[in-house]
C-alpha cells in the first residue's frame, strides 16, 4: 500500500487529512479512488491502514481502520555530527543514514571545513532542501520518523549538544586500538558518532573531543572518505545492536 507522513494535527479518532504535495500526488499521479488502501505514519512511531473516503478541493479525507506501532525504528536514537562536506555530498550522507536508521544529523563546521555556508537565508534554504531529503528517504524505507537535521554549528557546539548521550565516539585515523564495536556500552539508548569532512578533524579537535568523553575509535586500516565513514559506522552499530538481524 501507499504510504504517507501526516502531521499528528490531521489525525483524528474517526478521519485523516492529507494536504498539499501528497494530495497532489494521490489524486494526480497514483489516481487513488475511493474505498483504497494506505498506510499512513505520523512521525512519532505510529502507523495506521486507512481507506480512502473522498476529496475535496484542496485534501483528502481518509478513514482509520486499524493502527500499530511502527515495527521499523532501531532500538537506539544514533545522531551523526557530520562534518560539512563539499559538494552535494551531504545530501547523499543524509539519504543513506536515513536508510539506515539514523535518528538526527548535525552539520558541523570544523577546522578542515571548506564550504562556505553564506548568510541566514542561504543556510536556511540549505537545511530546508536537507530536511526534505530526509523525508523523502524516511518514506522509501518505511521509516517510523523523519529524522531531524539540524542548523550547521561549530564543532565545540557540537561537542555540548553530544553531552546528552549515552556513548560518543569519533573515528580517527590515528587510533588503532579500539575498534567501534569494542566501544559500545550496555543497554545503551542514545548514541553518537562523529566525522570529519575531507581531510578528517585536527589533533586539538580530538583532543577536545577527549576531554569532552567522546570516544575516538578505529575502522581499519583504510583511510575512508566523508560520504563512506559514517555510513560503515550506521552498519557497524546497526548489526551489533541487533537491528540488522
Amino acid at each position: 500500500m501507499p504510504r504517507f507522513f501526516v502531521n499528528p494535527g490531521n489525525i483524528y479518532t474517526d478521519k485523516i487529512i492529507i494536504t498539499g504535495e501528497d494530495f497532489n500526488h494521490i489524486k494526480n499521479v497514483l489516481r487513488l479512488r475511493k474505498g483504497e488502501e494506505l498506510v499512513i505514519c505520523d512521525g512519532a512511531g505510529k502507523d495506521f491502514r486507512t481507506r480512502l473516503e473522498y476529496f475535496d478541493a484542496n485534501s483528502v479525507v481518509l478513514c482509520p481502520i486499524e493502527s500499530w506501532k511502527t515495527q521499523t525504528e532501531p532500538p537506539v536514537g544514533i545522531t551523526l555530527f557530520q562534518g560539512l562536506p563539499k559538494s552535494d555530498k551531504m545530501d547523499f550522507i543524509i539519504q543513506k543514514s536515513v536508510e539506515l536508521g539514523v535518528n538526527r544529523v548535525v552539520p558541523v563546521i570544523t577546522e578542515r571545513t571548506v564550504v562556505k555556508l553564506g548568510n541566514k537565508p542561504d543556510i536556511d534554504k540549505k537545511v530546508s532542501r536537507w530536511q526534505k531529503i530526509s523525508l523523502e528517504a524516511a518514506k522509501q524505507c518505511n521509516r517510523g520518523i523523519i529524522p531531524h537535521i539540524d542548523e550547521p554549528v561549530i564543532f565545540k557546539e557540537a561537542l555540548l549538544k553530544a553531552q546528552e548521550n549515552d556513548l560518543n565516539i569519533i573515528p580517527f585515523e590515528k587510533e588503532n586500538i579500539t575498534p567501534l564495536r569494542k566501544s559500545l556500552i550496555p543497554d545503551c539508548r542514545k548514541i553518537s558518532f562523529f566525522i570529519g569532512p575531507e581531510g578528517g578533524f585536527s589533533d586539538k579537535e580530538i583532543e577536545d573531543a577527549v576531554n569532552k568523553n567522546v570516544i575516538p575509535v578505529t575502522l581499519g586500516p583504510r583511510i575512508l572518505r566523508t560520504e563512506t565513514a559514517g555510513i560503515v559506522v550506521l552498519s557497524i552499530l546497526m548489526y551489533e545492536l541487533g537491528d540488522l538481524g
